[in-house]
């Protein structure tokens, strides 16, 4: 694989999964710009690690600042071709006793972050009749989880939305598809209870759980040449805890 000279836009790039991608494109040849919402001194942690790279601050559910963080990677290495859709938030709680402000704000970052960066990064790729868009989803989103209904939703909408873009953008040779990660070990999932910890472990036949670098290396071969016939897929990262 090789992505020399590429401009690649990774959301929600502080740590974790976002992190460990924007080393590996950057690894490949590509100019990362790493998106962060809040925790500066994690992003720019990530941007030391990638070379040339830059890092911008921006909340992706605000359609205005996502614009911004677009101006800014044009302006230091023009458009972006590639765009990893990472960004994402938790707030858990049983359905009944979900308020409505944690089920919009998890709706907001999560999916329509990723509808307004698909929306804007979508621009460019079209004229330049090329494109590669990777979401991140969950395998929440497709099997759902108790205690996270605005989470599986969201990751849900998020296999919706790459599917549909995958249809609108492949006559212009852009192709998008999703990611679902499994029990990754992430910032996100280390809160977990041993008893949850344990009762996951005993679905992965694999016997292990994931690593931020498991979900990287998937995603840099569909943002590679390698993967341009690959288009409006939702693949597993999961150790096969779902098939």
């Amino acid at each position: 694989m090789n992505l020399e000279n590429q401009v690649a836009i990774v959301t929600g790039a502080g740590r974790g999964i976002g992190r460990a991608i924007c080393v590996k494109l950057a690894e490949l040849g590509a100019r990362v710009v790493v998106n962060y919402a809040g925790n500066a001194v994690e992003a720019e942690r990530t941007r030391e690690l990638c070379p040339g790279s830059i890092a911008v601050q921006a909340d992706v559910s605000d359609e205005s600042q996502c614009k911004r963080l677009f101006a800014e990677c044009e302006s230091h290495f023009g458009s972006a071709m590639l765009l990893i859709n990472n960004a994402g938030i938790t707030r858990d709680n049983l359905l009944m006793r979900m308020s409505v402000d944690d089920f919009d704000r998890v709706i907001a970052v999560n999916l329509r972050g990723a509808f307004n960066c698909v929306k804007l990064a979508s621009r460019a790729m079209m004229k330049a009749r090329y494109g590669r868009i990777v979401n991140i989803s969950s395998v929440v989103g497709q099997s759902g989880n108790a205690g996270q209904a605005n989470y599986a939703a969201s990751k849900s909408g998020v296999i919706g939305l790459t599917k549909s873009a995958a249809l609108e953008l492949a006559p212009r040779g852009i192709t998008v598809n999703a990611i679902a990660p499994g029990y990754i070990e992430t910032d996100m999932t280390a809160g977990l209870s041993d008893e949850v910890k344990t009762a996951m472990m005993g679905a992965i036949p694999l016997g292990r759980f994931g690593s931020p670098s498991d979900v990287a290396e998937l995603a840099a071969f569909l943002c590679s040449d390698l993967a341009a016939y690959i288009t409006g897929q939702v693949i597993g990262v999961n150790g096969g805890m779902r098939m």
